[in-house]
């Protein structure tokens, strides 16, 4: 299956961010790459962590464990934003994407203290989560948001934004608003994007650069071939935002 495992040169682009692997006196402590493979193949296969082959990764209660420090320690995000570091912003597109959760992945019970935020408080929209998400001109994943489904794609469009300068600015048209085409007007750029079709005035945009908008409903159809997302089995937000983070590194060192 492409992208279950790394291949030598993809590892030494992420080795040196991946903790552990300390040598002990009966050699390495941890090994970094087989968990990075045992991640990939949960993530490709949509499998349980019970499911992952013992001969081959090993105990997946350790893999499990140790899974869950990785998340609070960021370290998906800095492999990601290591090799997410030069994307090619002549333009880039904005959009998101519903995500069906299966069953038990809702309504989960909150703990005396826990803090960790689910992606809904309420139990009905606990069954779908939205990911918003920003692509370059090439169709590569370079920001992200998760919300619940029932959120408003504009929500968090100004803040996935701002900081990113490009000569235009693709979205369809539920992402026409002022806020938005003022952000991207002070950063330099030119909206391309379609009025809604109850504004009284329709204002003019670039219908040929809007055909380039394809490159992020290719990256939302690459993202949904990884099962462990296409389906949401995490009832953590930053624990389903792992294996986002996962997929889109392999789109990156593809």
């Amino acid at each position: 299956m492409d992208g279950e495992v790394l291949r030598d040169d993809q590892w030494d682009r992420v080795k040196s961010f991946v903790p552990g692997g300390r040598k002990g006196k009966r050699g390495p402590r941890s090994d970094g790459r087989q968990f990075f493979d045992a991640v990939l193949w949960l993530a490709r296969s949509g499998a349980r962590w019970r499911d992952l082959p013992e001969d081959r990764f090993g105990p997946y209660q350790t893999l499990k464990r140790r899974y869950y420090p990785w998340i609070e320690q960021g370290v998906f995000d800095r492999i990601f934003e290591a090799v997410a570091v030069d994307p090619d912003l002549e333009w880039f597109s904005i959009d998101a994407t519903v995500i069906r959760a299966q069953a038990q992945a809702g309504g989960g019970r909150r703990k005396r203290g826990d803090r960790k935020p689910r992606l809904s408080v309420a139990p009905a929209a606990d069954l779908a989560a939205k990911i918003h998400a920003v692509v370059d001109t090439l169709g590569l994943p370079v920001r992200f948001h998760l919300g619940p489904g029932q959120q408003n794609d504009m929500a968090p469009a100004g803040d996935l934004v701002r900081g990113m300068s490009a000569k235009q600015v693709l979205a369809d048209r539920a992402y026409d608003a002022d806020s938005l085409h003022d952000i991207i007007l002070e950063q330099g750029g030119e909206p391309v994007i379609p009025p809604r079709r109850h504004h009284k005035y329709q204002h003019d945009y670039d219908r040929i650069a809007y055909k380039a908008r394809w490159g992020i409903e290719s990256f939302f159809a690459k993202l949904k071939q990884w099962r462990r997302i296409a389906t949401r089995y995490d009832k953590i937000a930053a624990n389903f935002m792992g294996f986002i983070k996962i997929a889109s590194i392999m789109l990156w060192l593809k």
